[in-house]
């Protein structure tokens, strides 16, 4: 199946019961700093609100818990994959997404055959501290020749305003936090992000 070109991030199902109402198809829950415990219930229930709305629900990092909640996808930073058990993720029959910076984070991850790469940041990004400056256009037209077929999504710094720019350039799919989540209207946004990526 072909995933979506539009892929938000967002910090807990609250945001996915405003969000999925309006169409979003292709998630990412990315919860940082929470007791395993409290993270399998949001896990669990950000599953379910994504098979009610027949959207595809990706969880950032834990892996072992995105097992237990029978989900379809997590995604790993280069971080994750250190310590991530690849083989289990794959008897589980997750579809795995990568993040890349650099050609050594590429390569590594195309040795692992992904099911997506993502790229960033493309712009500067304000969701959080990165050793890497803004990738730019042209990366992201270089890692789209290097990946092939395989999807390729551009993060960083993305805005309803530059998605356009970046699926010209190649990407598949372009992913948004800070664009939707700390505008003054979310759902205006993201009715906006639909209409420029369908």
């Amino acid at each position: 199946m072909s995933l979506d070109r539009f892929y938000p991030i967002f910090d807990g199902p609250d945001w996915l019961k405003r969000m999925l109402p309006l169409g979003v198809k292709l998630v990412q829950l990315r919860m940082k700093d929470l007791p395993e415990d409290g993270l399998w219930q949001f896990i669990a229930q950000a599953q379910a609100l994504c098979r009610a709305y027949g959207a595809v629900l990706v969880v950032n990092d834990h892996w072992r818990l995105a097992i237990d909640a029978e989900c379809d996808w997590v995604h790993l930073g280069q971080e994750d994959l250190d310590t991530a058990d690849l083989p289990a993720i794959r008897r589980a029959g997750l579809k795995l997404g990568i993040s890349t910076h650099d050609h050594a984070e590429l390569d590594r991850a195309l040795s692992i055959s992904p099911d997506y790469v993502a790229l960033g940041p493309v712009y500067p990004t304000i969701l959080k501290k990165m050793k890497w400056k803004r990738q730019g256009l042209d990366r992201v037209t270089e890692w789209k020749r290097l990946v092939g077929d395989m999807p390729l999504v551009a993060i960083g710094g993305m805005s309803v305003e530059r998605a356009e720019g970046a699926l010209e350039a190649g990407a598949d799919i372009v992913s948004a936090v800070t664009d939707i989540t700390l505008n003054d209207d979310p759902e205006g946004r993201v009715r906006q992000w639909i209409e420029v990526t369908r």
